[in-house]
């Protein structure tokens, strides 16, 4: 009868200079054709990116943003068009979604409906400007018009104080909607409206009176 034994081929990989035992296995698996299976790809730069690179976000942009909304005065030196030229999505975002929050107290579904005002609303009023032949993307407005509910939330912390006096509260939220709506106004409304100025500075003013009874509850 035969007899004898049957070794397991020496097989050696040359990786980098370094000779590197394989396994049964593997020799198997390469031999039918298989060895695809082993390969390992080198890790990609562009997987290693920050949480915020990846998402897109830029804080030192948002911040900037947030200063030009909030003085929105041209003797103060800020290039405010950065806001309309530059748009992005989520500075407005969480403006918007901080507006929300601090609407909160007795009414739930308010930040739903808020956000819905924010996306449609501003849908409006880019369709609005188009008609009236302005040259603005709906990603402008959308960012525009989120950034500009800053003053709204500045104004909400007063009102708190001096919500007994009623007198001084009416005051303090038609100068929040006049800084809402002038800031988000001086950024929309460009030189190419020239007479059809008031046509378009009209409903974004009705846009933040809305948004502020969603927050007063009037």
């Amino acid at each position: 009868d035969p007899s004898g034994s049957i070794t397991t081929p020496d097989v050696k990989l040359n990786l980098g200079g370094e000779f590197i035992k394989e396994s049964t296995a593997t020799t198997f698996l390469r031999q039918r054709g298989y060895g695809w299976l082993l390969e390992v790809e080198d890790d990609d730069p562009e997987d290693n990116k920050p949480l915020l690179e990846e998402l897109d976000i830029d804080l030192k942009d948002i911040y900037y943003k947030i200063r030009c909304v909030l003085m929105p005065m041209p003797s103060l030196g800020f290039n405010r068009q950065v806001v309309r030229d530059n748009p992005d999505f989520w500075g407005p975002l969480a403006v918007v979604l901080f507006f929300s929050m601090i609407s909160l107290y007795g009414q739930f579904k308010v930040v739903s409906w808020i956000i819905t005002i924010w996306i449609f609303g501003s849908l409006t009023i880019f369709l609005l400007a188009r008609v009236l032949g302005g040259e603005v993307a709906y990603g402008q407005v959308l960012g525009v018009i989120g950034y500009s509910l800053l003053p709204l939330i500045v104004i909400a912390p007063v009102l708190l104080v001096v919500g007994s006096f009623e007198v001084v509260s009416t005051l303090i939220k038609l100068f929040g909607v006049f800084w809402a709506a002038y800031s988000a106004a001086s950024l929309l409304v460009g030189e190419e409206f020239k007479t059809k100025k008031p046509l378009l500075i009209y409903p974004i003013f009705l846009l933040y009176i809305y948004f502020l009874s969603l927050y007063t509850g009037v």
